[in-house]
């Protein structure tokens, strides 16, 4: 099979994996207890059984459970994902405009992970079972270990709040783009990337030690070819299949971090808005959050799996 007739074939395939998340988020949202109807009488004691009833009825959430998902599912493929029911802004609009404080956060995450994953890796690799090895696993176990929300607490009280470095909550003023508000994106984005990190920089050191003692290496030596360029052009190359395929599958784990962190940091992003749709029941903003994080995480797959035959020319999509 080509690369192009295998990236088609994956590109179809979001279809059915899109549609089952729709039917498990759908499904779990409705079992919760309550609906976005009790959320906005619950502080107003004079709205009488019957206004409830015709709130409900405007919203269609009198109706069974596979009738509202089909009038979803059928707004959702004329590009319609309904409106947010407590305050009436439309849903693919708060999506569009939480998009980009996400995404960034996202990248400083990732720049972070692979900046000090990648070359702590090698370092570690090189100099296997000495102090610097040993210092750098027991760092990796700990960035595994220690829960996100505690990380992001701890960085806001030494930086923040002790040494003054970086505002506690993000300027509301600024664009995205300011100065200042990538200077305080350091902290959320060190938390949302520390655990990816570790985890990186472990494969890494694992894959590049196997690597150093395979017979190719011992060859190159003996050719006089000079270490760094062995380890930087031939061991690294063949150590980031490995790292790819983690890489890959942590892009979901810094998804599902970003709700969390930007909690934590009171961040304006899709995770923050996530949990305020959740306590509320807002199912039509619940939905589309989780069908765009699916999509994101199938896409970040996909561009894998094309790594695969750029970093090794052999792999072959059967």
């Amino acid at each position: 099979m080509s690369l192009h007739r295998f990236i088609l074939k994956r590109l179809l395939s979001i279809i059915p994996i899109l549609f089952g998340v729709s039917v498990i988020t759908f499904g779990l949202v409705y079992l919760t207890p309550g609906d976005p109807v009790d959320q906005m009488v619950a502080l107003n004691p004079h709205v009488s059984p019957s206004d409830e009833a015709t709130l409900r009825a405007q919203y269609g959430l009198d109706r069974p459970a596979w009738e509202q998902y089909l009038l979803w599912m059928s707004n959702v493929l004329t590009g319609d994902f309904g409106q947010v029911y407590s305050s009436g802004r439309d849903v693919s609009s708060v999506v569009l405009q939480r998009l980009p404080e996400t995404i960034v956060l996202g990248l400083f995450g990732w720049i972070f992970a692979l900046v000090i994953a990648i070359p702590a890796g090698i370092y570690a690799a090189v100099n296997k079972d000495q102090l610097g090895d040993t210092v750098s696993r027991f760092l990796a176990l700990s960035g595994i270990s220690i829960p996100n929300f505690w990380l992001g607490l701890m960085l806001i009280l030494i930086f923040s709040l002790i040494l003054g470095l970086f505002p506690v909550l993000p300027p509301s003023r600024e664009p995205l783009y300011h100065p200042r508000m990538l200077w305080y994106l350091l902290l959320p984005g060190v938390t949302i990337g520390t655990a990816a990190a570790a985890s990186i920089m472990r494969v890494m050191r694992t894959s590049m030690a196997e690597e150093l003692n395979k017979e190719y290496v011992t060859a190159a030596r003996a050719k006089g070819l000079p270490e760094r360029q062995i380890v930087l052009k031939h061991v690294l190359r063949n150590s980031l299949i490995s790292v790819v395929t983690l890489a890959a599958t942590l892009t979901a784990s810094i998804v599902a971090g970003s709700v969390v962190v930007e909690v934590v940091f009171n961040w304006p992003g899709l995770g923050r808005e996530f949990i305020m749709a959740i306590n509320g029941r807002e199912m039509n903003l619940i939905m589309a959050i989780t069908l765009f994080t699916g999509f994101f995480v199938i896409i970040a797959n996909l561009i894998a799996d094309i790594l695969y035959a750029v970093l090794d020319p052999r792999i072959r999509y059967e």
